[in-house]
């Protein structure tokens, strides 16, 4: 069963939560029913659609800003587990400027590569390798943690309160 989005008092995205869990929070009138899939849930005394979005009925202040870590799993959601060197299906992370010559360990220097095009590029820079780039990598926008977390494109229905984020 497809997750559920939870959007703020203020239509603002805060999280991706089970379907069951989704369920629970309009139950418990906590929040409103924005978007549903198909179906629904029953029980003895209520029928309740299977929710696709949410919004809490109180505004939850949020006092930090969301950032994406940089690790493994983010930068093949980043680059959806293609190489960006050659596009064959990624293996490993490669530093476009390599560490031992001065690189960072940033989004801006970090993209997929498989085996063969990591082995093949070494110590040296795509330009010196003749290995251009496919596309430049940069850090995820404003909502990226949500593609890191469900691994996978977010469901259509989301789109309108995603609007930055994919």
């Amino acid at each position: 069963m497809q997750p559920a989005l939870v959007l703020n008092a203020s239509y603002e995205p805060l999280s991706v939560v089970s379907a069951r869990r989704a369920v629970v929070l309009l139950v418990r009138d906590k929040a409103e029913l924005v978007e549903a899939q198909a179906g629904h849930w029953s029980s003895e005394r209520m029928r309740v659609p299977i929710p696709s979005v949410i919004r809490l009925v109180r505004y939850v202040r949020v006092p930090y800003r969301r950032r994406v870590p940089l690790n493994r799993r983010a930068v093949f959601a980043r680059d959806e587990s293609v190489c960006q060197y050659c596009g064959d299906r990624a293996e490993n992370l490669d530093h476009v400027v390599p560490r031992s010559r001065g690189g960072t360990h940033t989004w801006e220097n970090v993209v997929a590569a498989c085996r063969s095009c990591n082995t093949r590029k070494g110590n040296r820079t795509p330009s010196e390798a003749g290995m251009p780039l496919a596309r430049a990598p940069q850090a995820p926008r404003e909502h990226g943690w949500l593609l890191v977390g469900l691994g996978a494109p977010p469901h259509p229905s989301w789109q309108p309160y995603l609007s930055a984020a994919v």
